[in-house]
């Protein structure tokens, strides 16, 4: 059995993962039934991730309660946004104050807390009645994590857990106000979780580092990756277009980037009339006003949320691609979901991050781009106008190499050893 909070018609990257080992575990023995909420708030979503559940895959669905769905009568904007993550500690209200403490220090581990107690009780009797002796718990949101240790308590289930995200130590936990004792208690849960779980498995190689220092169980690194599905031919665009898919906030502003466009602009005349910057996802207006300043602002074209299909012809479609994360230590371990995307579209990923991302591991090990410190902007500079010199000549293309480990059924097919060793 699967629990998951995220499921079609839920968009974003938190869906996909899940929604593509669902398709692919029964090629390797195992038929997985999805648990997840009837009525559930998602801050995002994509109806086009419907037609891609399985008809085989049998899919449980239990009322929540959740509190977002009532917050948002004061706010719908800000609590999509703090119930997703995306918070600004810059020019906060008091509302949003008071939202993020209440957040942070009532709904602990989140506030999808509420959907344990009925769960276990339910899943409980189904898990007998159906001989499901595997479960596997996937987080955020982590209070998913706890349904999954009291089925093992209660009766006796074999329990994997799966960090899509750090727990404690991702990005925006620090902004949650917590209080001393809030903060005790997420890394008390978080212990219990890692220490009485069958397995773990982690997306990334810094948080399973993390985690092993932790707890003495394993420890598994699987991936996100891309689906081979997508084969729709796609013309390329005739213009310099660097593309971004998903979010850029505030702390994610690449303003050496800027810097290094606006230099170009400035220095080569066919530079500034081919580039076209397509950002597809929410763009804040700290990141806008900042490409605005360097004056780029003519060249950005702001295409908003689109569907994943629209997402992966747009991928196709461009130049270069651009991957940016906030440049912290916390976010070593982050390796988003369109990386693989971006590998699978076979044009040149252009990331950027702090010093040490796994990304880079990835980047190098496959050849797809290249990746940049936010310390390099001259080195940046120069990859952007080589890369615009081989675009003129019809030259700009990349061949990864070692990519196929990181396709969904190969990835599928890891999760089902993990899946059938705990079973035996």
């Amino acid at each position: 059995m699967i629990i998951t909070y995220y499921w079609p018609p839920a968009g974003g990257p938190g869906v996909q993962r899940w929604l593509k080992f669902a398709k692919y575990l029964g090629e390797f023995g195992v038929e997985p039934v999805v648990y997840t909420p009837e009525n559930p708030h998602y801050p995002i979503v994509d109806k086009s991730f419907e037609k891609e559940i399985p008809g085989k895959v049998t899919v449980i669905k239990r009322s929540i309660f959740e509190p977002y769905a009532m917050a948002s009568f004061f706010s719908g904007k800000k609590t999509k946004q703090i119930s997703s993550g995306l918070i600004n500690e810059k020019q906060q209200s008091l509302l949003e104050k008071m939202m993020l403490w209440i957040r942070g220090n009532l709904f602990i581990p989140d506030a999808r807390k509420f959907w344990i107690k009925p769960s276990v009780r339910y899943l409980s009797g189904y898990l007998r009645r159906e001989n499901i002796t595997t479960v596997i718990t996937t987080g955020p949101p982590h209070s998913l994590h706890l349904i999954g240790m009291e089925l093992k308590k209660r009766i006796g289930v074999r329990w994997i857990a799966d960090f899509r995200d750090p727990w404690t130590s991702i990005s925006y936990h620090e902004k949650l106000k917590l209080s001393r004792s809030s903060q005790e208690k997420h890394r008390k849960l978080e212990r219990q979780v890692l220490n009485e779980a069958d397995r773990i498995i982690a997306t990334s190689f810094t948080t399973a580092d993390e985690f092993r220092t932790i707890t003495s169980q394993p420890v598994e690194v699987i991936t996100n990756g891309y689906d081979l599905a997508y084969t729709e031919k796609v013309e390329q665009d005739k213009a310099f277009t660097i593309a971004h898919i998903g979010s850029l906030l505030t702390e994610r502003n690449p303003e050496m980037l800027w810097e290094a466009l606006a230099e170009l602009v400035r220095e080569h005349k066919d530079f500034a009339d081919n580039l076209v910057l397509k950002f597809a996802g929410v763009v804040s207006s700290e990141v806008k006003q900042s490409i605005a300043d360097h004056g780029l602002g003519k060249y950005l074209r702001i295409l908003g949320y689109i569907t994943h299909e629209e997402a992966l012809k747009l991928q196709r479609a461009s130049q270069l691609l651009l991957l940016i994360e906030m440049d912290k230590p916390e976010t070593r371990g982050i390796i988003p979901g369109k990386l693989f995307e971006y590998m699978a579209a076979k044009r040149p990923v252009i990331a950027i991050g702090p010093e040490g991302w796994d990304v880079s591991r990835i980047i190098a090990e496959t050849a797809c781009g290249t990746t940049f410190t936010y310390a390099e902007k001259e080195a940046l500079k120069n990859k952007l106008f080589k890369s615009y010199e081989r675009f003129l000549w019809n030259k700009l293309k990349v061949s990864p190499s070692g990519m196929q480990k990181y396709s969904r059924k190969s990835l599928a097919g890891k999760l089902a050893a993990i899946v059938l060793e705990e079973s035996e």
